[in-house]
């Protein structure tokens, strides 16, 4: 096991001085080496990771399926409340645990790392805890809101009880995974998250339908799979967090508020921000629905591109919070802005390219799922006229968690809200009460990505990185 332990985290503990035909160790490399190369050699692994979380969450939904109509219809109506819990523990609360140990790893405060990991640990049970209670007690009634009915509604209630139950699981892991890419260690919890995704997918049909010794639980199983699913990857993240070889130490610390703040100033204003981009999407998606169930299956289908983009941006973004905040950390703030700049524009120059081909050619993305005409043209109007501005979202994120690295999250906060009100608050507004048309409508969510990107890009302008704190 230690020897294990010690193969997949030699590359995250920095070494004295490596011969010239040997990679940076990755604080050197983070500090001193090329950056875009080095952006990339941190973001391919969280890319892989969240892929293959994607394809776990499509196996589970397929096998679902065939346990008919309401079981699928349960566990849909808890899939956006996972979701946003998974989001704020990973890009939330978990981009501020990032920033404050990469910082602290870069003004060589080690000792602080290690704390800030043992605080990241208790913010993480306090929030499961939350998450628990509140899924247990609310949950039943938010998804009869949502219309969920009868047997629908029975699945929905087990398989939230189940998955929320082990929200303290969710929340640890996914602390701990932050933690490790805060001092540059991504390749560990990518495969240990890896590991965990294979098992999944034959385990997930075991339970649900009973195989050998596996009992048949139905909607169940799909809950218990994921609950052993997280057990396991936080006892392996334990054991690794305490072997030593995993650039950070777990160990028992003095509570200090310094320390608990300085996650949360972040960890906070970013939690918040998941609720704005939800909010944004369930707002638009209601004011699409104003016009019928074929432009709603139109927006959807189109809008399914945003989300298979999220890996992409995810994985730059938590490398630019390391590379950030390393580099904040250490005092080197005009290179610190130069690699927001790089990944801004990366990711800017990626985008760009994606919307302008399906903007030209909706019907290579629509024709995937649909040929009802009605469907197709609503895709490919909201294709062709929030498409060619994809690239203004990659940059205002990735700007984003540049920010985050460097602990000043504010106006990339106020900068989400602005594009709530535009496409949101706004758009909402134009269709119920002045009966705009959808080309309004999505005109309004293009120009909602433009002032969240132009704000963002000020902010880095301007920005106080100066004066954040290391």
């Amino acid at each position: 096991m230690r020897a294990l332990m010690h193969a997949v985290a030699v590359d995250a503990v920095p070494a004295p001085s490596p011969a010239p035909a040997q990679r940076l160790p990755l604080r050197q490399a983070m500090l001193e080496g090329p950056i875009l190369p080095t952006m990339l050699r941190f973001a391919v692994p969280t890319i892989a990771v969240l892929i293959a979380q994607t394809l776990v969450g499509i196996a589970e939904t397929f096998y679902v399926s065939f346990l008919g109509t309401e079981a699928l219809a349960g566990v849909a109506l808890v899939f956006p409340v996972l979701m946003l819990m998974q989001m704020m523990s990973n890009g939330g609360v978990g981009g501020g645990v990032a920033s404050s140990i990469a910082r602290a790893i870069g003004a060589g405060r080690r000792a602080d790392a290690d704390a800030l990991l043992f605080h990241a640990m208790i913010i993480a049970i306090i929030a499961g805890l939350m998450f628990m209670a509140g899924a247990l007690a609310f949950g039943p009634p938010l998804y009869r809101a949502l219309g969920g009915r009868g047997a629908a509604l029975d699945a929905a209630v087990l398989y939230s009880a189940l998955i929320f139950v082990g929200a303290i699981l969710i929340w640890l892991t996914n602390l701990a995974s932050a933690a490790l890419r805060g001092v540059g260690n991504v390749k560990a919890p990518a495969w240990i998250i890896l590991a965990g995704s294979a098992l999944t997918i034959p385990l997930s049909p075991a339970f649900i339908f009973g195989f050998g010794p596996f009992p048949r639980l139905e909607v169940a199983g799909a809950g218990v799979t994921i609950l052993l699913y997280y057990l396991g990857s936080t006892i392996v993240l334990f054991f690794y967090l305490r072997s030593g070889y995993a650039g950070l130490n777990l160990r028992w610390a003095r509570l200090e508020w310094r320390l608990l703040k300085d996650i949360l100033r972040v960890g906070l204003l970013s939690a918040l921000g998941t609720l704005q981009s939800n909010l944004t999407v369930v707002l638009v998606t209601g004011a699409v629905g104003a016009f019928g169930i074929e432009a709603l299956a139109g927006y959807g289908t189109a809008s399914r591109l945003d989300y298979v983009m999220i890996p992409l941006m995810f994985g730059l973004g938590t490398a630019l919070v390391t590379m950030v905040g390393t580099n904040v950390g250490a005092g080197q703030l005009k290179r610190a802005r130069r690699i927001a700049w790089t990944g801004a524009i990366f990711a800017a120059l990626v985008l760009e390219a994606i919307g302008l081909f399906v903007a030209v050619l909706p019907q290579a993305w629509m024709g995937l799922f649909t040929n009802e005409p009605a469907v197709l043209a609503t895709g490919a109007l909201y294709l062709r006229e929030v498409g060619p501005f994809y690239g203004f979202v990659g940059l205002g994120l990735l700007i984003y968690f540049a920010s985050q690295g460097a602990g000043t999250i504010l106006w990339p906060f106020l900068a989400g809200t602005l594009r709530l009100i535009i496409a949101a608050v706004i758009g909402w507004i134009a269709v119920t009460r002045f009966n705009v048309g959808l080309g309004v409508l999505f005109g309004l969510v293009a120009a909602s990505s433009v002032a969240y990107a132009a704000i963002c890009a000020a902010a880095l302008i301007r920005s106080g990185w100066g004066k954040a704190r290391a």
